[in-house]
């Protein structure tokens, strides 16, 4: 009997986990709201359903005897893939567990409980009074974030220096809120000058590859909008020897047992670890093939092996030089045309996976979601490395149609 897999989203970025499955033998069922999504042209089978509605997700998993559930990069999907699969005793990590990775402000409450570095928080429903609001942040100091509990991507996040746009930045995490529970909490100082993000693959309770890699980020200078990752990072011994001990911690704590599990991470300036977040999921960002490239191991693979119960046998090696990815995006609204490449970066650029074609809509970028692809580099050296991520707005040029 061939063996089904059922892949919660069928976006762009989620079609390689679809076409690798396919590619090991599984029959793959798909569950994506969108009707239009990439992924139903590559599944053998399609239901046009949200990948959160619980029931309708367990009904199609029971109706086609799935053999094991993945939720590859999606934030949303994770949790209702771990109830799914639990109902139906499928290999999956608690259920709760992964809620709590996935919601902010219950993580934060077990980060506290558990004695890990925690900002200060305060957590409320957006139709609360500003005055209130206000009240409970008197003794926060600023820079403060304001941000939805139940988003990635830094979408719906605002970074403030004072309290005079408290309420616009309250109704921008609205928008992106599917719970109605907002998080403030005050900005931790970095020592570390990046935020340190990536992925984390475990399988039997133990992480078995450390992708920690530095963040590129973007949005008019505020510094929250991911658009891109690099290693090496920057990290010293001592530093990379903290975050993995704390990684560790949580996984053992959480009891989760297998797959891989997207990471954000700040270094204060005693070197102390605040965990932004551990996205029970592959990163967004195409991170596992980055990852992948540049661990000499297959991570999609991976995924799917250890969500259809299976050892995935990652043997990790580091290959040598300096890896980075960039989101192509524009800054504004338009219609697209093309992407102009710099002679110099080309020698640099390993692959290129576009999501728009010439005359497709195009909307400024604040998110993932808005991207119009990623390009995949590599150099010998960490000087041309940075060379190239300082130039990044010369080098490249997204052209819109007038």
């Amino acid at each position: 009997m061939v063996k089904k897999i059922l892949l919660l989203g069928g976006s762009a970025q989620q079609v390689v986990a679809i076409e690798t499955a396919k590619e090991m033998g599984y029959y793959t069922v798909l569950c994506d709201y969108l009707p239009d999504n990439p992924g139903r042209y590559v599944a053998d089978k399609y239901y046009n359903i949200s990948t959160t509605d619980i029931d309708a997700v367990y009904d199609a998993a029971l109706s086609e005897g799935v053999d094991g559930i993945l939720a590859y990069a999606s934030d949303p999907a994770a949790f209702p893939a771990s109830i799914v699969a639990e109902r139906l005793g499928l290999p999956t990590n608690p259920s709760v567990s992964v809620e709590i990775l996935g919601v902010k402000h219950k993580f934060r409450n077990f980060l506290r409980t558990h004695d890990f570095a925690c900002p200060q928080v305060y957590t409320f429903h957006p139709s609360q009074s500003l005055d209130a609001v206000m009240t409970a942040i008197k003794n926060f100091n600023f820079p403060i974030v304001v941000k939805p509990t139940d988003s990635s991507g830094s979408k719906g996040v605002t970074m403030l220096d004072n309290s005079n746009e408290l309420g616009a930045a309250v109704a921008y995490a609205d928008i992106y809120s599917r719970n109605k529970i907002l998080i403030i909490e005050e900005f931790i100082t970095r020592g570390f000058p990046a935020v340190i993000g990536g992925d984390i693959f475990v399988w039997d309770g133990k992480i078995v590859l450390y992708g920690e890699m530095a963040c590129l980020r973007g949005g008019d200078g505020k510094g929250l909008i991911p658009i891109g990752k690099r290693r090496p990072g920057g990290l010293n011994a001592f530093q990379e020897r903290r975050i993995h001990e704390e990684l560790q911690r949580l996984i053992s704590l959480l009891d989760i047992r297998f797959g891989e599990l997207n990471i954000e991470v700040l270094l204060d300036k005693d070197d102390d670890i605040y965990f932004l977040e551990v996205g029970p999921r592959a990163g967004g960002n195409m991170i596992p093939l980055q990852l992948s490239d540049i661990f000499g191991v297959d991570l999609v693979k991976a995924n799917v092996v250890a969500a259809m119960g299976s050892d995935p046998g990652l043997h990790v090696k580091n290959n040598t030089g300096c890896y980075m990815t960039y989101v192509l995006h524009s800054s504004i609204d338009g219609v697209y045309d093309r992407i102009d490449f710099a002679d110099e970066i080309l020698p640099y650029i390993y692959r290129k996976v576009l999501y728009k074609k010439r005359g497709d809509r195009v909307e400024a970028f604040d998110g993932a979601g808005k991207a119009l692809g990623i390009i995949f580099l590599r150099s010998d050296t960490a000087t041309r490395m940075n060379w190239l991520c300082e130039r990044m707005d010369e080098l490249i040029k997204v052209k819109l149609k007038s």
